[in-house]
């Protein structure tokens, strides 16, 4: 009898605690939307607001009312629709590319400084020495080394995407709960187990987090190693449209790469604030 009652205690509590779990999942993917509709509307805002206020010259400065005429309504709107969102494409392709190798560094460089002190003690200045070098001072010896190829991309894109990843990740690392930690310890687990078992768990919130600052840097990689290094895609584009004057393939470029990074940004941060809240971690990310 008694274990027939908690029995049907415990469904009734379990359906509770799904609804609350879904509930929240809603509500966190429902604000992001709303926090992305709102950024939207405040880029274009300040953006034509400051072609405004400063007196931009109307055949320098286009607004966003131009950018659209330019890639939908005027003649040969088709055209620049394809030359925009191709180049586009490539730079996005450039960008995944940083992202995925910033990333991976990054955890993995974090999981050895958890791993060994000694490591993090002679790494992280070097590293932070590092990050506070211009990429753009940086770039001629990475292009003198790697060529203007593939391994370029990589290289710059991910030293963007790397830096600021590493220390959310290994701080994230560092916030497992001492506790858990000596309890796996005093069974006999080894450093690498804790690891396993307890930071990387602990440290989803901060993982996340560093997925989704990513993404911005990554394009940002992809853009410079574009310009400097590879050409191609939308940072190859913007020389040569500047130099002809084509202002309108310049204004729609940026503001095309400059949307995909904000729905990139939002998107992942709606798929982070979903999970975490159905984790209940969403007040620790």
């Amino acid at each position: 009898m008694t274990a027939a009652v908690t029995a049907a205690s415990v469904a009734p509590a379990s359906a509770v605690a799904r609804r609350r779990t879904r509930s929240a999942g809603l509500r966190a993917a429902l604000s992001g939307f709303a926090t992305f509709v709102l950024t939207i509307v405040a880029v274009l805002a300040l953006w034509a607001g400051s072609l405004w206020i400063f007196h931009v010259n109307p055949y320098v400065g286009k607004g966003p009312l131009d950018v659209w005429n330019y890639l939908f309504t005027v003649p040969g709107a088709e055209a620049n629709r394809a030359a925009v969102f191709g180049q586009l494409w490539v730079s996005l392709g450039h960008a995944a590319v940083g992202f995925v190798a910033g990333l991976v560094v990054a955890v993995l460089v974090a999981a050895i400084f958890q791993l060994s002190a000694a490591a993090e003690h002679a790494l992280m200045p070097l590293a932070m020495l590092l990050r506070s070098v211009p990429l753009v001072a940086m770039a001629p010896v990475i292009i003198l080394i790697f060529g203007r190829d593939f391994a370029t991309i990589a290289v710059l894109g991910g030293i963007v995407v790397l830096f600021p990843a590493l220390v959310t990740i290994a701080f994230g690392l560092k916030s497992a709960p001492a506790h858990m930690s000596d309890l796996v310890s005093v069974y006999g687990g080894s450093p690498y187990t804790v690891l396993r078992k307890v930071a990387l768990p602990s440290a989803l919130p901060s993982l996340l987090a560093a997925v989704r600052i990513s993404v911005p840097g990554a394009i940002t990689g992809a853009l410079l190693a574009e310009w400097l290094a590879v050409g191609g895609g939308i940072g190859g584009a913007f020389g040569g449209y500047v130099a002809a004057a084509q202002f309108s393939a310049v204004w729609s470029s940026v503001a095309v790469i400059t949307i995909a990074a904000l729905v990139l940004y939002n998107v992942v941060h709606i798929l982070e604030a979903v999970v975490l809240a159905r984790m209940g971690m969403l007040d620790r990310g």
